[in-house]
């Protein structure tokens, strides 16, 4: 694993631009090398969005070699070295395999299992542990089996069935059985894709009724985190997550529905896609991100490397251990540089890397070198470097590794404009235009080809529409237009 230097002058902007002044001037201090050798020397972290906790930079992803784990590689040691190194943020899901069985081995040494005689409370408190569902629905569902969803449980299961797999597999027996003060700190709904799967999701959400055929996996959800039963589904009222949140990789749009919906702020926690190559695709981090940190979610990084798509691996999606890539970083695309991105993307709290391999000798260790790298204060990178390094990563299969999102999409009118007139006024309404490969900047209103307003560019938290009052409207025709960072414009049709 190699890194190739900055130049002074990037070194230099990023160091002013990352609140790294107090751990020292190193681009990114070998933090826990000094713990290693004894002296306790703190990882760098964020305040986890509207939940609170201050998680590290770095958080353990729950694929590559914890779910696919090659010959020679103990999953369990990456786990425990992960905890010993600082991490605190510890990510799985009911679909990967065995990773779940394997953080409760680890667990269980490190004592974090309730009931276990070397358990500690605060030890289990100073963690945040997420785990996942794919599935849509906490009741029913089961005539529209192209929005289940799947799980590696058994057949018929609902969401909260994989909760409660996930805390007997982590927590418990593995075989149905867990202690009652175990919990997780966050569940994701897993990969969400496709407009349906969210209208699966909120069925229910906002009535929920005991007796209805089906409910949405959220208000199944939301049972569980408040300890209530109003779905009938949570008959002994357990209180088994603190937060809900969902993930996604493939279309922003999609994602930003998700939040617009969610009248109650339930969800609170998103994992995405953002690498270098984002930009290349229809982005996420001119689309969703700024939607969700708007609302102060707590945004965790993921596919930092594509998946590994960035080295070795082909841009598919991984099936075995033959695809878990043990080596990263080049001469070519260094490691470091990927990381710095993903974490430097405004709104990012940290970003979760899976890890194929560790080793003692920590310039041979994935963990130690993806830790070290990033310790990336909060803020902007200068766009020359963000420049930069997604021409770097260009070199990947020439821009090509993201295979999990979908295509460019250059920026996209404003969506569903209407006029209504009175006597007085008549108001302009419309939802958010999409960005292409800049950042959104204002919208303009438009009157018989005259401007007449123009409206700075906030991110649409909810399902209210942009809104401009033309207080002396005449009888003429509207169009809103959209302009980005670069000044290039998309328009409506003209509205009469």
């Amino acid at each position: 694993m190699r890194e190739d230097k900055l130049t002074q002058k990037s070194r230099r902007q990023f160091i002013k631009t990352s609140a790294l002044v107090t751990v020292g001037t190193s681009l990114a201090p070998y933090l826990f090398a000094a713990g290693e050798l004894g002296q306790a020397a703190p990882l760098m972290k964020r305040t986890f969005g509207r939940i609170g906790f201050q998680v590290t930079t770095f958080g353990l992803g729950g694929q590559s070699s914890l779910q696919w784990t090659p010959e020679n590689t103990d999953p369990v040691a990456i786990i425990e070295k992960a905890y010993h190194l600082g991490v605190n943020y510890f990510d799985t899901s009911n679909v990967y395999g065995p990773s779940q069985m394997n953080y409760g081995k680890a667990f269980r040494r490190l004592g974090l299992v309730p009931g276990m005689s070397n358990y500690e409370e605060s030890k289990r408190k100073a963690i945040f542990l997420t785990s996942k569902t794919n599935l849509r629905f906490g009741k029913g569902g089961e005539d529209r089996k192209e929005v289940m969803g799947h799980t590696n449980g058994p057949e018929g299961s609902k969401a909260l069935d994989d909760v409660r797999r996930s805390l007997t597999q982590i927590f418990g027996d593995g075989f149905g059985k867990y202690p009652k003060d175990a919990y997780l700190d966050m569940v994701l709904i897993h990969a969400l894709g496709r407009m349906e799967e969210i209208d699966a999701l909120y069925e229910g959400y906002a009535h929920p009724d005991p007796n209805a055929q089906t409910i949405g996996a959220l208000a199944a959800l939301r049972d569980v985190r408040d300890g209530t039963n109003r779905t009938g589904l949570n008959p002994k009222n357990e209180r088994l997550i603190r937060h809900v949140g969902f993930s996604g990789h493939n279309d922003p749009a999609v994602m930003i529905e998700m939040i617009q919906r969610d009248t109650e702020n339930l969800v609170e926690g998103m994992l995405v896609a953002i690498n270098a190559n984002d930009k290349r695709y229809f982005n996420m981090q001119y689309n969703v991100i700024p939607v969700a940190a708007a609302k102060n979610m707590g945004i965790i990084a993921m596919k930092v490397f594509a998946d590994g798509a960035m080295y070795s691996k082909k841009a598919e999606w991984s099936r075995d251990p033959s695809h878990v890539v043990l080596e990263v970083g080049s001469r070519e695309i260094p490691a470091n540089k990927l990381i710095h991105y993903s974490l430097s993307t405004p709104g990012i709290h940290t970003a979760i890397i899976g890890i194929g391999k560790i080793s003692d000798d920590p310039s041979n260790c994935q963990l130690s070198y993806n830790l070290k790298h990033a310790q990336v204060g909060a803020g902007a990178m200068p766009d020359d470097e963000r420049r930069e390094i997604e021409e770097i990563a260009f070199r990947a299969k020439e821009g090509k590794t993201n295979y999990f999102q979908k295509s460019f999409q250059e920026l996209t009118p404003p969506r569903e404009i209407k006029v209504v007139r009175n006597e007085k006024s008549a108001v302009v309404t419309w939802h958010t235009a999409y960005a292409g490969d800049a950042a959104i900047d204002r919208y303009e209103i438009w009157r018989d080809n005259i401007k007449i307003g123009e409206l700075p560019f906030l991110p649409q938290t909810t399902k209210t529409p942009y809104r401009f009052e033309d207080k002396n409207p005449g009888t003429g025709s509207y169009m809103v237009k959209v302009a980005d960072k670069k000044n290039r414009v998309a328009n409506t049709a003209e509205v009469t």
